[in-house]
């Protein structure tokens, strides 16, 4: 009997597992060591994800997407996490935090210029919040756009930038006002526009993902390309943090199951001092507190995701995202050193799903805000502080 994550998972989210369990099995999974090792993949996936109905989950009809709920994007999230990259999942869905703001409050012609293009594949969008000096406070960033004629004119830098490398469309972060979050707003900003460089960023794990270092040297960009109101970006940011730290807790579950997986099947096969590794009561109880976290982990997710559906507007909710985000990324941490251990050397050689994995289990619990920022997140939202 195959039993649903959540009750509150209807055919359609069922059916849409199945169609991302191919495109997986299909287009990435057999490539995963490939691309990592190459560092980068092929701009073409964009264009298949786009055709296989992928790319456009959550955007509106109108430019190319499909309406879904925030159960859809979980499905989505925990699924491509199977193939065990995270490069990938980082950059073929980077549109799913860089275009959310035009869509939620663009001018309808920006809509249009960006949106069919993303969602078809054809370009790359990113977004550009972070910056040296800091990461999730974004009320104190300081990357600047004073308005000139009908220009905006950017100075500043960015970094850990998904996609930085190759993306087309960057919504980029900026302050356009005073101090604190009363003064940031939101640009779209080309990547072609003369002062606008990039340079790569090396790192421990997403080797296939593009990270980079944005750099606005007296960079013009058109005043018609203010995503929302002047001055008003901050609230669409923290809605997009949201969505991100759901997809990362998602995503940190499919990690972990999938570490689980490969740790049993080589436990079923491995054999030592004259036995299975798996008849060994040490393995087993390793393999039953893999599954216990994952199976705790999955329920605090698709528990949360069903109450921002069903409620968005509880604030109680964020402080429980907070906590589901920093669980599951607990455990998909857990889940990859238990699965390398078991494996042993073959989890230490390169090219395992376990060892890509965890490598990338530390980005985690840092991406979409820190662990440690989210645990003061919830406490503010539960009234503690």
């Amino acid at each position: 009997m195959t039993v649903k994550p959540h009750p509150a998972l209807a055919e359609e989210h069922e059916a849409f597992r199945d169609t991302m369990r191919r495109f997986v099995a299909r287009e990435i999974a057999p490539y995963a060591n490939a691309w990592d090792e190459a560092g980068e993949f092929p701009r073409e996936m964009y264009r298949k994800a786009a055709r296989a109905g992928l790319l456009g989950v959550g955007f509106p009809e109108e430019y190319g997407g499909t309406p879904a709920d925030l159960l859809m994007h979980v499905v989505l999230s925990e699924e491509i996490a199977l193939a065990g990259s995270g490069g990938v999942h980082a950059s073929l869905f980077s549109h799913q935090i860089g275009s959310p703001p035009i869509a939620a409050v663009g001018s309808e012609e920006l809509k249009r210029r960006v949106l069919p293009a993303v969602l078809a594949g054809d370009k790359i969008s990113a977004l550009a919040i972070t910056e040296p000096s800091g990461g999730s406070d974004v009320a104190n960033l300081k990357t600047t756009a004073r308005l000139e004629g009908a220009d905006y004119v950017v100075n500043g830098e960015k970094t850990f930038i998904t996609s930085g490398m190759r993306a087309d469309f960057f919504t980029v972060a900026v302050r356009t006002g005073g101090p604190g979050a009363a003064g940031v707003s939101l640009l779209l900003i080309e990547r072609e526009r003369p002062g606008f460089t990039r340079a790569p960023l090396k790192k421990m794990g997403w080797w296939c993902s593009d990270t980079a270092i944005l750099h606005f040297d007296n960079v013009r960009v058109p005043a018609a390309n203010l995503i929302g109101e002047e001055n008003a970006g901050f609230r669409a940011i923290m809605r997009n943090f949201n969505a991100e730290r759901l997809g990362m807790a998602a995503a940190a579950v499919g990690f972990a199951q999938a570490c689980l997986e490969d740790a049993l099947a080589w436990a079923r096969e491995r054999r030592t001092f004259g036995k299975l590794l798996v008849e060994h009561q040490a393995i087993r109880h390793k393999l039953v507190e893999m599954q216990t976290r994952v199976h705790a982990a999955r329920a605090m997710v698709y528990d949360t995701a069903w109450k921002l559906v069903e409620a968005p507007r509880e604030p109680c909710w964020i402080a429980e995202l907070c906590m589901a985000k920093n669980f599951a990324a607990r455990a998909m941490q857990f889940c990859a050193d238990e699965a390398v251990q078991t494996l042993g050397g073959a989890g230490f050689i390169r090219g395992t799903r376990a060892e890509r994995i965890y490598r990338e289990a530390k980005v985690m619990q840092i991406g979409g805000g820190a662990e440690e920022i989210m645990k003061d997140l919830a406490a503010r939202q539960l009234g503690w502080g």
